[in-house]
């Protein structure tokens, strides 16, 4: 089988027609100091040297890839692997990449870092390295993330991190993220604003994604060591995009034998209220990056909505828009309702309280597993634990 040739962003930090620089002209001198920054820090062997040792010893890397027997043979079909970034410190992907961009916080000088969080997974991550590092934090949340993410709200507090809560709009991660580009508008010069995800100007889909991209490259090691050989199939749940870029990077030269599929959240489905931009939304530009958004024929962004609050983002990735387009990628979603039951029957079956958005991921391998032959491989990227989702999983399953 021919590999796939993939190379992006250009120099310009466009994706094809996605991504590239939409920003005020404040931000312009950070956002360039930030991508000579992460150039010259990427190629560095002391840099590259650090981030290795945190990953592992601090991080605790390489996660394990884990046989879900018990759920392979509930379904028939295909054997399932988990790929437990659950079991990462703090109990997500999200460390990864909070770790690589303190990094370079450190490198630039800065003493102030703030944030945006939705499912308060990337806040926690943050707030960690802040400590780790002794940093001031600041971690920007909607009102109601902090309704539905209480404990997470509790140990950012805990890691000495300041969570301001965030009351415009619809009082999740979309207006976290605008109100952490206004404090780092009005603070360019002590500030470090460390994303969360794929989204946002360049250079931050591309480095996010370089710092994420330790999941695919262990992912691909450890299928052929522990399996026999590579995947069929590799899937991985999609809100701004983090953990499934990560997951898919190193599998894309393989795209045209390995079949790649980011599963979004349809809520209520995809006529109701949902957060499913791949699959339902048009082209704009949204946080200083072109890309697909849920927006009215007016332009105007709409709320998204997933039982998921690390979901429930209007928009998506530049590279997910990008590798949509060129057919690398296949994208589709999964229902509040779907996900609820995949997360019950993975606890059920396997031991394992998923985080509702890896669970919409989960959802998507049972459904294909008994379509597929015995001997089919599927991977999927277990994201987070769900701990952080008590609360919801209690009130939705009356437990």
């Amino acid at each position: 089988m021919t590999k796939v040739v993939y190379s992006a962003p250009d120099e310009f930090g466009h994706f094809g027609t996605f991504g590239g620089k939409f920003i005020p002209e404040t931000l312009v001198k950070n956002a360039a100091d930030l991508e000579k920054e992460y150039l010259k820090a990427k190629d560095d062997p002391e840099f590259i040297k650090t981030l290795e040792g945190l990953l592992r010893d601090y991080v605790g890397r390489p996660t394990p890839l884990y046989h879900a027997a018990r759920l392979s043979e509930k379904l028939g079909g295909a054997a399932i692997w988990l790929k437990r970034e659950d079991l990462c410190h703090t109990g997500a992907h999200k460390i990864n990449n909070a770790l690589g961009q303190v990094l370079l916080a450190k490198r630039m000088g800065k003493k102030r870092v703030i944030a945006e969080t939705g499912a308060g997974q990337h806040g926690v991550a943050t707030a960690t390295v802040c400590a780790l590092f002794d940093l001031q934090c600041i971690v920007y949340m909607g009102e109601e993330d902090i309704r539905r993410q209480a404990p997470n709200v509790a140990r950012m507090k805990l890691l000495g991190a300041e969570v301001r809560p965030v009351s415009a709009g619809t009082r999740t991660l979309k207006d976290a993220t605008s109100e952490a580009i206004r404090d780092w508008m009005n603070n360019p010069e002590e500030t470090f604003y460390i994303v969360g995800s794929v989204i946002g100007m360049h250079p931050y889909p591309m480095m996010v994604r370089d710092f994420q991209a330790v999941i695919g490259r262990e992912t691909r090691r450890q299928v052929v060591e522990q399996a026999g050989r590579m995947p069929d199939l590799v899937i991985a749940c999609v809100g701004g995009g983090s953990n499934a870029i990560g997951m898919f990077f190193d599998f894309l030269p393989d795209a045209r034998s390995v079949e790649l599929v980011g599963v979004e959240a349809a809520g209520e489905g995809l006529e109701g209220k949902h957060a499913a931009s791949l699959t339902k939304g048009e082209i704009g530009v949204l946080h200083g990056a072109m890309m697909k958004l849920l927006q009215d024929q007016y332009g105007q962004v709409l709320e998204a909505h997933s039982i998921s609050a690390g979901l429930d983002y209007p928009g998506v990735g530049p590279e997910h828009c990008y590798l949509q387009r060129l057919g690398l990628v296949t994208y589709t979603s999964t229902t509040d309702s779907e996900a609820l039951f995949a997360l019950d029957t993975l606890a059920k079956t396997e031991g394992i309280i998923c985080a509702l958005e890896s669970a919409h991921a989960v959802h998507y391998a049972m459904k294909r597993a008994p379509e597929m032959p015995k001997e089919s491989i599927i991977v999927v990227n277990l994201s987070g634990r769900g701990d952080k989702d008590m609360g919801t999983i209690m009130q939705e399953l009356n437990l």
